[in-house]
């Protein structure tokens, strides 16, 4: 795909997700993914991401709230994982843990400081 938009949106997706994550996703077309790798990078990166009234710090921690009130653990260790692209603190990212609890429930919470200290494993054997 050659768009403006799909170019903008690879950039900024490297720039936060890291050049192996984003490799392991779209070096592995196939008739099924690649429309759909295509799509998410033009649209979540490209349009979404890549707006101006937000920047990358606030959007990885949105992010994170909402994987956690979501239920999505491998999603939630990944924009835990982006803070080091984004300027994000574990600090930060323990506050909206925090503040999430209170509105998506303790069981959510939990698990959300499992997935955490889950990420900081995977970092830790890095």
């Amino acid at each position: 795909m050659s768009s403006e938009m799909y170019r903008k949106g690879m950039e900024k997706r490297r720039s936060i997700l890291g050049d192996a994550y984003v490799n392991a996703a779209v070096d592995r077309p196939n008739q099924w993914n690649k429309p759909f790798q295509e799509m998410i990078t033009e649209a979540v990166w490209g349009h979404v991401w890549s707006r101006p009234g937000l920047d990358d710090r606030t959007r990885n921690l949105i992010n994170v709230a909402l994987m956690i009130a979501l239920d999505r653990p491998n999603e939630l260790r990944l924009y835990i994982k982006a803070r080091h692209n984004t300027g994000a603190t574990l600090q930060e990212i323990a506050e909206v843990v925090h503040h999430a609890t209170v509105y998506c429930g303790v069981p959510a919470g939990l698990e959300a400081f499992k997935e955490l200290e889950k990420a900081l494993a995977e970092e830790d054997g890095l």
